[in-house]
């Protein structure tokens, strides 16, 4: 049987799971709004078949454009999947002139600066800045510039003999670093600094941002009118230059207290789509520290890894060791 070229492109982007629900079904919301936001893995797809590229782009003076409009339109035709199922449970919502806001390029349903990158350059903490949001396509040859490796400066190697002079970094056969190394910096230039040297090879990052709390004691001094979306830009380049580092099997943990989990939470779930998270209440002061109405005593632990695997090693406790009931039994 030949298929139809509505069965080709569906047969083409159920190829990647972000487009598929849970019963194997096509979600025309989810491949829209990535077209929208020119999503680099969709255009790939669809440039690997010639039928479909020769539909979707426009070839001019040997490359080959990728014409958003058409594509969108195409999908979002009600003949395209014409089953009750995605014409009705994915066409649920507010519309503008007839057409769903998830198909309308000019109305946004994310933070102010998702598509920026925040450079978070405070050089103390109790110091206001105001940041520049550098929009991905607009500064280009900003983001460039501060995503380019930079130049690691005042080595020191410290050992147990003393400090010593640096000469030359160890190296085992294949070029990889083997030593400790603690980089004093802006996080974000570092990491991608050592995505070169490191990409893929990591098995752990763990990292303790600022919590970000409504009070004086908030370490995020960003002078903005939109926090909670600054911290989110802010975790958001970290995260995505951190997956790149993590090898396969590779585990990130993120301590963070109760302003900021939740958003935490959903920005995992964009980056890792393909990873579980878990997010542990870790008990650490029992008394609790007196808030407003409530005394917290935890905070949490977000543990991001590879689904279906067992990462967390197995930790065995002695029955008997009396020490470990009062922690256990009452948090002390």
């Amino acid at each position: 049987m030949i298929k139809n070229f509505n069965e080709k492109l569906i047969e083409l982007l159920k190829m990647d799971s972000r487009f598929v629900d849970d019963e194997g079904e096509l979600v025309k919301a989810a491949v829209i709004d990535r077209a929208w936001k020119i999503d680099r893995e969709l255009v790939k797809l669809l440039l690997g078949k010639p039928e479909i590229k020769a539909k979707f782009f426009d070839e001019i003076e040997g490359h080959w454009i990728f014409n958003i409009n058409t594509f969108i339109e195409y999908i979002a035709d009600k003949n395209f999947l014409a089953n009750s199922y995605t014409r009705f449970r994915n066409k649920i919502g507010l519309n503008i002139d007839g057409k769903f806001l998830r198909e309308r390029g000019e109305v946004s349903l994310v933070w102010p600066y998702k598509d920026c990158v925040l450079e978070g350059g405070q050089t103390k903490e109790d110091e206001k800045r105001k940041e520049i949001f550098f929009n991905e396509i607009l500064a280009q040859d900003e983001i460039d510039r501060l995503f380019d490796s930079k130049v690691l400066s005042n080595w020191k190697r410290y050992t147990v003999d003393g400090e010593q002079k640096v000469t030359e970094i160890k190296r085992d056969d294949n070029g990889t670093i083997r030593e400790n190394l603690i980089i004093k910096g802006n996080n974000l230039l570092a990491l991608h600094s050592l995505k070169r040297q490191f990409r893929g090879k990591v098995k752990l990052i763990y990292i303790d941002p600022p919590y970000n709390p409504p009070s004086n004691s908030n370490t995020f001094c960003y002078n903005n009118n939109f926090n909670h979306s600054s911290w989110i830009t802010f975790m958001k380049n970290r995260l995505e230059i951190a997956k790149e580092l993590l090898e396969k099997d590779g585990a990130l943990i993120i301590a963070i207290d109760e302003n900021e989990h939740i958003y935490l939470g959903v920005l995992f779930d964009e980056i890792f789509p393909s990873h579980e998270k878990h997010c542990i209440t870790i008990v650490h002061n029992p008394r609790g520290v007196q808030g407003t109405n409530f005394s917290y005593t935890h905070e949490y632990a977000f543990f991001v890894i590879p689904k279906g695997k067992k990462t967390i090693g197995n930790r065995i406790i002695d029955e008997g060791d009396i020490s470990w009931n009062n922690l256990r039994n009452w948090g002390g």
